[in-house]
Formats: structure tokens, C-alpha cells, sequence
């Protein structure tokens, strides 16, 4: 038995509670990583799971292996990967999770390219609005919007955006344009659910103070294209990207008011802090960075 090969199926059982689900990462069959852990506690010559139905537990023994062989397998991972970076291409399977509307307009367009720059990587993409667990799914790299609360991450900045307060030219005429902040008391606010507050507080970004208005509306969601299709719908104001209404702005479609207040944050690659990075992973994190660098939208924003 392979213990290194026994031991990464091992961990990633832990870190994602199923043996099917690391079966289908590691391209095997389920019985095969059931032996695997077996053979380990063969050797061991003691149990270090307890298995059931539904969810699996680590015995004490079980717990003290886990956190000394994750060290043990990251070591060699270091180790491999810099002998590797030192003379061979970038290689391999790489998992990314990407926001589903900053993901479909700036990275999708870019990936073709990507990939003939590293021929030996094979992308995996997941495209999801919520933050995802990156160790429970195998992610390498997530691409994360506005300002990150997980420590227990490490992240790489690749850049900033702004949200923006916009409306239609048709919805302004009918309700009048806001001149002041608090006259978004008085108009149907869109609200993106997902946001801090479950959207209903806007904050802005200011040199000097913290600045917030309490919003109401009669539509929520948590995807930017149901936003979307309300404001060109002349139904409301909303605060949004700036990278995803530039184009209608400038084409007279939406308009941008209140241009004093905004909220700036960052654009990031994320990663767990208890791995290192691999060449792969690295390679794109770098290719989005030089990416966002260049984009006629984002690179205004510094």
C-alpha cells in the first residue's frame, strides 16, 4: 500500500465527511478509498474512524494522525512543487470557484486563453454566489467580491471595484432624481440580498467617515441579472458593480447619480492558509491579476 497516496485520502475524508465524494475528486471508486483507510489502520493497528450511515468520526487516535499527517503530506506537496517550479510547466487538475456574474463576464471570456498559455492544466469551475467551503470541496482557488471576514484564508489581491448607485433615465423621470442621500428613503430600492444586512443598510466608502442609509424596496435577490433586469425595467434604484453596469452607463441606458457616494473593495484569489500554493494555482492567480490589471473598467479603479 501506498501510505502517502493512503494518507491524502484520509484527510480529504475528514475534510469532506464522505467517502463517495473523495472517490469522485481522486477518480477512484468508493470501495478503494474504504480499503485505502483500512490498510492505514491496519498498519496502525488501531481505528481512527468510526464509521455510520451518514457522517464519519474521528476517534481520539484518529484526530492526533489527522493533524500530524496533514503537516506531513503539505511538507511533501512544498517540497514537490518547488523541485517541480525549478524546471517543469505548470500541470495538473486545478478547482475554481467564481461569483456567477463577475465570473461569466471577466474570467469565462479569458479562460481559452489561459489554458493555451498552460496546455498542462485541466480548469474545473464552480460558479456560485455564496462563499463556499474550500476545504469540504477541494477548491484551490476561490475568486472572492468586497471585504473578507475568514481568517482562516489566505488572499491574494487582485485588484478593486466600486458598487455604484444607478438607475434608469426612465425611472428618474417618472420619480424624480435623488439629489441627497436620504432621498433614497422615498424611492423602491432594489436590494441584493446577499450583501451585509441582508442588503437593506447601504454603506459607502468616504476618506473621512463611515457612511450608511437604511433602503427599502418591493424586490430582492441574490443574483446581480435579477438586478439588472429590474433597473433596465425602470423599476427601482439599486447599487451595484461598477464593472457590471459601465457598458449601460455609457451607452445612456442606466445613470449614474449620486456620485459622491460609493463603496470601494477588493477583488481577491482566496486559498486555504494550512496548504501551499501550487505552481497551477499561482499561474492563475497571476494570468487574473495581469487580466483585471488591463480591463478598460477595473484597472480606473486603484
Amino acid at each position: 500500500m501506498d501510505s502517502v497516496v493512503a494518507m491524502r485520502s484520509f484527510i480529504r475524508v475528514v475534510e469532506t465527511g464522505s467517502f463517495s465524494a473523495v472517490a469522485k475528486e481522486q477518480n477512484t471508486n468508493q470501495a478503494t478509498i474504504s480499503k485505502r483507510i483500512a490498510g492505514l489502520e491496519d498498519k496502525l493497528g488501531t481505528r481512527l474512524l468510526v464509521r455510520g450511515n451518514r457522517t464519519h468520526t474521528l476517534t481520539e487516535t484518529g484526530k492526533t494522525y489527522y493533524e500530524r499527517v496533514s503537516n506531513i503530506v503539505m511538507e511533501i506537496d512544498e517540497a514537490e512543487a518547488e523541485a517541480r517550479s525549478l524546471t517543469a510547466t505548470p500541470k495538473g487538475h486545478l478547482r475554481v470557484t467564481v461569483p456567477t456574474m463577475f465570473g461569466g463576464m471577466y474570467i469565462a471570456p479569458v479562460i481559452s486563453e489561459f489554458l493555451a498559455t498552460y496546455p498542462e492544466i485541466s480548469l474545473d469551475f464552480k460558479f456560485d454566489e455564496n462563499s463556499v467551503d474550500l476545504v469540504k470541496e477541494g477548491i484551490d482557488v476561490a475568486i472572492r467580491l468586497g471585504d473578507l471576514q475568514d481568517s482562516s484564508m489566505i488572499a491574494k489581491n487582485l485588484g478593486y471595484d466600486e458598487l455604484i448607485i444607478v438607475a434608469s433615465p426612465e425611472y428618474l423621470e417618472k420619480n424624480s432624481t435623488p439629489t441627497k442621500l436620504e432621498d433614497l428613503e422615498n424611492h423602491n430600492c432594489l436590494i441584493y440580498s446577499l450583501s451585509p444586512k441582508k442588503g437593506t443598510v447601504w454603506v459607502f466608502s468616504d476618506p473621512s467617515k463611515k457612511t450608511e442609509v437604511g433602503v427599502t424596496g418591493n424586490f430582492q435577490c441574490d443574483n446581480g441579472l435579477g438586478l439588472m433586469e429590474m433597473l433596465q425595467a425602470n423599476a427601482g434604484i439599486a447599487l451595484m458593480p461598477r464593472w457590471m453596469v459601465d457598458a449601460e452607463i455609457e451607452r445612456g441606458e442606466l445613470t449614474h447619480i449620486l456620485k459622491d457616494y460609493y463603496k470601494r473593495y477588493p477583488i481577491s484569489a482566496v486559498f486555504p492558509n494550512n496548504r501551499y500554493v501550487p505552481l497551477k494555482a499561482r499561474c492563475f492567480i497571476e494570468f487574473m491579476q495581469k487580466t483585471i490589471k488591463t480591463d478598460p473598467v477595473l484597472s480606473k479603479i486603484v
